[in-house]
């Protein structure tokens, strides 16, 4: 038993005397730094992430860098090497948010390679959260950001000309986890469908600060001047450090219904594990389509709490996403799904 007295003396120290690595919170090890984002491709983020975490760095850094790596990756349909909208033009969203609640986000930008770097821009240099169009790239221009010539890659010039024959829009749910289901594939593509491609991630650093972005070029051949849920705070996004950090990807109309990635936030903060809390919010949106309609979409939300555990959850079967928490540790895990 300890005396009080030497009770007393240890309680004095604070919480910010010890190293929590390690440290255990029930039955669960505090898992720091930890990260984690959506989709294959979050492997290659994730190893860009981890060069920072690794070394003491911010996760607000490591956000940034990890998903430029897919931004500039021609390889996906997240940067401009992607699917344009239907009158033929590739337009980004992208958002940031810190361990302090600052938050910044563009939409509808264009000809800018890294948006997600424009979104910590508008973060930490102006009042505002989001800027969008012709005013969100000027800032960038105005920023240093060169303007990438206005031209589609060859696949995605492909996928649009073949879209263009029926100019029909029919998303293929999950294609952005099938590397031979893509606009790199054309192939797949005689009939012009398309999904939108979003990568999300969110992460921890070793002093247990949390911070997450989410990047993407929406849906392809989507009506010009859509938007989905990737730049809206709360909606594609969402970090409390209190409690933990969540992101989204699949169909944005519905997650920007439900706040989702808040709502996942919130349910953490309820005492829900990440896993538990993603699958509530995904039968929310359930529960709003119906079973018939949510069978025609995907929708996929991924978290981490403050002890380091993470989870995900979708509405059916496809989605998965990688974690990495150590220079070994860099894999996927299959979502759990409900139809």
């Amino acid at each position: 038993m300890v005396h009080r007295r030497r009770f007393l003396q240890l309680g004095s120290l604070g919480l910010g005397s010890f190293s929590f690595t390690g440290f255990t919170a029930g039955n669960t090890a505090v898992r720091k730094p930890i990260v984690i984002s959506t989709w294959e491709t979050g492997i290659a983020a994730n190893k860009a992430a981890w060069n920072v975490l690794s070394k003491g760095g911010r996760a607000l850094d490591a956000v940034e860098q990890g998903v430029m790596v897919t931004e500039a990756s021609q390889n996906c349909c997240v940067g401009l090497g992607a699917n344009p909208d239907r009158d033929g033009f590739v337009t980004l969203d992208s958002s940031i948010m810190d361990e302090n609640a600052n938050c910044g986000s563009v939409a509808f930008l264009e000809r800018i390679k890294h948006p997600v770097s424009v979104a910590r821009r508008v973060m930490e240099k102006t009042p505002h959260v989001m800027l969008v169009g012709s005013g969100a790239q000027q800032f960038a221009v105005e920023e240093g950001f060169p303007l990438e010539p206005q031209k589609l890659s060859d696949e995605a010039e492909r996928s649009y000309k073949n879209w263009l024959k029926t100019s029909q829009y029919k998303p293929v749910i999950n294609i952005e986890n099938n590397k031979k289901q893509t606009a790199f594939a054309p192939t797949r593509f005689e009939n012009g469908e398309w999904n939108h491609d979003t990568i999300g991630m969110v992460a921890m650093d070793a002093a247990g600060n949390l911070s997450g972005s989410c990047t993407t070029s929406g849906m392809g051949f989507k009506m010009r001047g859509r938007l989905g849920d990737s730049p809206i705070i709360g909606a594609g996004l969402f970090v409390d450090n209190e409690v933990g950090a969540a992101t989204a990807t699949g169909q944005g109309e519905d997650v920007i219904r439900i706040c989702g990635s808040h709502l996942v936030v919130e349910l953490m903060r309820q005492g829900l594990s990440p896993e538990a809390a993603c699958k509530k919010a995904v039968e929310r949106i359930i529960k709003i389509k119906g079973n018939a309609k949510a069978k025609e979409i995907q929708v996929g939300f991924i978290a981490i709490n403050k002890q380091g555990e993470y989870g995900g959850y979708c509405i059916q079967k496809g989605f998965n996403f990688a974690v990495c928490y150590a220079d070994d540790k860099n894999f996927m895990v299959d979502g759990k799904f409900l139809i």
